[in-house]
C-alpha cells in the first residue's frame, strides 16, 4: 500500500493524505457475504444518547468476515483483495475447494492466486491458520483467539502482529502490539503473518468533514462548557479546569487513569501490562 499526497489546492487538501488503493482488485463486494448494518448513532432502545459523538456518515453494509477459520483441512484460493468500510485492514475473498466463499482479513504479502488452509497440520505460510501450539517460536501471527473455537479477537487492525515468545504447559506466551505480554491457551487458533495495509496509521484526515463522512460528530472540550455541563466548566476567561486531575463529564478520573478492573478474571494470564 502507498499513500497519496495532495497539493494545497484548498485548506482541506493542505495536509490531506489518502490510500492509493493500488492493491484493491474488485470494487463490488460478494453479495452472499453482505448483511445490513444498523446505525444506532449512539442511541439506546429508548432513543437516548448513551455514546456521544456518533451520527451521520455514509451508509455501510457489513461484510461477514471468517474470524474462526474453522474450515479444517479444506484449501482455498485467494480470489480478490477488497476494501472494507468497517475496518482499516483490507479483506480477501477466498474460494474454497468445496465451493464455499468466505472473507478473511488480508495478511501482508498474501497475493491473488495463493492458497490458504486451516488445521493443525497446515504449513507455516502466510495466511494459514493453526493452533498456537503448532506455530514455531518467534513467528508473527494475527487474528488470535482468546478462547478456543470462539474466533479471532486479538490483533486484527491494519499493520499489527503479535509474536510468540514462549511455550510452557497448556499456555503460549505472546507479545501483543500494545507491548503487553500475556498467556493464551495452546489450543487457540491464530493466522500466520502481519495484517496488511501497514500504512493505515500514517494517513492524515486533513479536515473535519472527513470525520463526518465516517460517522464521527464533533467533540467539545469540557473546559469551554458551563459548570452545569461539565466539571471542568465555568470560570472567567481561559481558566484552568480547577481540579488536580481531569475527569469525565460524570466525575470519573480520565486521561491516563487506569480503568481495568483490579479483580478481573484474566489478570492472572497477563505477565506484563501494556505501557
Amino acid at each position: 500500500m502507498a499513500i497519496r499526497l495532495y497539493k494545497a489546492y484548498t485548506a482541506g487538501t493542505r495536509n490531506r493524505t489518502v490510500s492509493t488503493f493500488n492493491e484493491i482488485t474488485r470494487s463490488k463486494p460478494e453479495k452472499s457475504l453482505l448483511i445490513k448494518k444498523h446505525r444506532s448513532s449512539g442511541r439506546n432502545n429508548r432513543g437516548i444518547i448513551t455514546v456521544r459523538h456518533r451520527g451521520g456518515g455514509h451508509k455501510k453494509k457489513y461484510r461477514i468476515i471468517d474470524f474462526k477459520r474453522n474450515k479444517i483441512n479444506i484449501g482455498g484460493k485467494v480470489a480478490t483483495i477488497e476494501y472494507d468500510p468497517n475496518r482499516n485492514a483490507r479483506i480477501s475473498l477466498i474460494y474454497y475447494n468445496d465451493g464455499e466463499k468466505r472473507y478473511i482479513i488480508q495478511p501482508r504479502l498474501l497475493e491473488i492466486g495463493k492458497h490458504v488452509i486451516s488445521g493443525p497440520n497446515a504449513p507455516i505460510e502466510i495466511g494459514n491458520s493453526l493452533p498456537l501450539e503448532n506455530i514455531p517460536l518467534g513467528t508473527a501471527v494475527h487474528n488470535i483467539e482468546i478462547k478456543p473455537q470462539k474466533g479471532g479477537q486479538l490483533v486484527r487492525a491494519a499493520g499489527t502482529y503479535a509474536q510468540i515468545v514462549a511455550k510452557e504447559g497448556n499456555f503460549i506466551t505472546l507479545k501483543l502490539p500494545s507491548t503487553e505480554v500475556r498467556m493464551i491457551d495452546k489450543k487457540c487458533y491464530a493466522t500466520i503473518g502481519q495484517v496488511g495495509n501497514i500504512d493505515a496509521s500514517n494517513i492524515t484526515i486533513g479536515k473535519a468533514g472527513r470525520n463526518r463522512w465516517k460517522g464521527k460528530r464533533p467533540s467539545v472540550r469540557g473546559v469551554v462548557m458551563n459548570p452545569i455541563d461539565h466539571p471542568h466548566g465555568g470560570g472567567e476567561g481561559r481558566s484552568p479546569i480547577g481540579r488536580s486531575h481531569p475527569v469525565t463529564p460524570w466525575g470519573k478520573p480520565t486521561l491516563g487513569q487506569k480503568s481495568r478492573k483490579k479483580k478481573k478474571y484474566s489478570n492472572k494470564y497477563i505477565l506484563r501490562r501494556r505501557k
